[in-house]
């Protein structure tokens, strides 16, 4: 990752909610400001105790610079792991 860039992390679960909200924010963010990465909790469990930690509650949520961005309400992280 450029050392330059601000991480975001779009944590997400693959629902229809998540899927609009990943389309619209995650093309819209700069990508020469931001290193972006999405993460489908669906698929990659292992990262749900990762993003609990970063405060995330629900998904979809993105997190910008270490603040938490509680997007739209998708599914309880709770009912991901």
């Amino acid at each position: 990752m450029n050392e330059n860039k601000q991480r975001a992390i779009f944590y997400h679960a693959g629902c229809p909610v998540c899927v609009s909200a990943e389309q619209s924010l995650v093309g819209a963010l700069d990508r020469g400001r931001y290193a972006v990465e999405v993460v489908h909790l669906g698929n990659d469990k292992a990262r749900v105790a990762e993003a609990r930690a970063a405060g995330v509650q629900s998904v979809p949520a993105l997190v910008l610079g270490g603040q938490t961005l509680h997007v739209n309400f998708g599914a309880a992280l709770s009912d991901l792991g």
